[in-house]
Formats: structure tokens, C-alpha cells, sequence
């Protein structure tokens, strides 16, 4: 997926997470994470992110995260809304698609 511009999907409330992608080209991924649960699931939100990235097909992201104790499906969620955002395809997104990814 081509992503067009910086984009921000979430919040920096209690129980959720701010998840900005911005697209800087080439194959790289890389993953800034601020969160107040680091030390205990700062590897398993990054895995989190890293796999939502991986099924959507995109690379050449850097992604800004700022966590403040969300669960994994929340973290999918905002990250998956941040790149159809950055791509300009906001809203277009099967959610029952993610059925297939967990199985």
C-alpha cells in the first residue's frame, strides 16, 4: 500500500494509544514507542505493530507510538487507521479481515 502523507489514528487518554505513521520510502520499518507499560509490553507492542504493518504490506514507515496502556487489539486498530489514513483511504478498510490475520 503507498501511503501519501503523515497520519494519526488515536489518543493519549488512559487505555488507548496515539499511533503516528509517517512514510519516509524504501523497505525500513522503524518504531518509536513512548509507553508507561514499556518495561512489562513495550516487545509485545512493537510485535503488534510490526505484524498489523506486515499484513497491510507496508514498508518504509517510521511510526511514532505513544501508549498509555492499550490492548493489543486496540493498538491493530489505531495502527490500521493511521495507514489508511496516510494512504487517503480512510474508512475503506474490511475490519472482518482481521479475522483471517488472528486465525
Amino acid at each position: 500500500m503507498e501511503l501519501k502523507q503523515q497520519a494519526v489514528a488515536g489518543t493519549t487518554e488512559s487505555s488507548d494509544i496515539m499511533v503516528t505513521i509517517d512514510p519516509v520510502g524504501g523497505d525500513t520499518v522503524e518504531i518509536n514507542l513512548e509507553s508507561s507499560v514499556e518495561k512489562a509490553f513495550g516487545a509485545r507492542i512493537r510485535e503488534v505493530i510490526e505484524q498489523t504493518l506486515a499484513n497491510l504490506g507496508v514498508t518504509g514507515v517510521c511510526v511514532t507510538a505513544i501508549d498509555k496502556g492499550a490492548l493489543d487489539c486496540t493498538v491493530q486498530a489505531r495502527t490500521i487507521a493511521a495507514v489508511y489514513r496516510a494512504a487517503g483511504k480512510d474508512g475503506e478498510f474490511d475490519w472482518k479481515e482481521i479475522d483471517a490475520w488472528n486465525a
